[in-house]
């Protein structure tokens, strides 16, 4: 006979010194996310027109304020690389966390599914947009917001629960 584990709340049930640790580090990690999302603002690549010129360079632009070139090939692809497999981390991390709390199954799925997607989405954009498929910009756009969304979403849900733990059959 297979049982099944009960992980839906799993999270209040946790000592208080450990939930303590579990928000300690899901704040550090949105220290980190926002501080890259203020990166991005301060790139200029927030538009589709931005993030075009932060990958593809203005040098034909003589009245631009701040000169950028095309990146190069090893320069895209260690972007591409890096991000992606510490954005994995990351949501895998977060994700594993949002199982344990108390939340319908299906927002779950969506908070821990999505951002994966949206990280092939935004970084895989980035590199074809640079390849020459400039429609991509928009793809980016979407995906990015998206993944924040799901990265708000997801931490705020464990860190609420680890402060206002709600026990099981309460």
């Amino acid at each position: 006979m297979i049982s099944r584990m009960n992980y839906n709340g799993l999270l209040a049930t946790f000592p208080k010194e450990i939930r303590f640790f579990i928000a300690t580090f899901v704040m550090i990690l949105s220290v980190g996310y926002f501080t890259g999302l203020l990166f991005i603002k301060h790139t200029e690549a927030t538009s589709p027109h931005g993030i075009e010129e932060n990958y593809l360079g203005n040098e034909e632009d003589e009245e631009a304020i701040v000169m950028k070139f095309k990146k190069g090939d090893r320069e895209m692809l260690t972007t591409v690389h890096t991000h992606i497999l510490s954005m994995s981390f990351i949501f895998f991390l977060l994700g594993g966390l949002v199982w344990m709390t108390r939340a319908p199954k299906k927002w779950k799925l969506f908070l821990t599914i999505e951002p994966f997607l949206s990280v092939i989405l935004t970084f895989g954009g980035i590199y074809l947009m640079w390849s020459g498929i400039g429609w991509f910009k928009y793809v980016v756009i979407v995906s990015g917001i998206l993944m924040t969304v799901c990265f708000t979403g997801a931490a705020s849900l464990v860190l609420w629960q680890c402060v206002r733990p709600k026990r099981l059959g309460n």
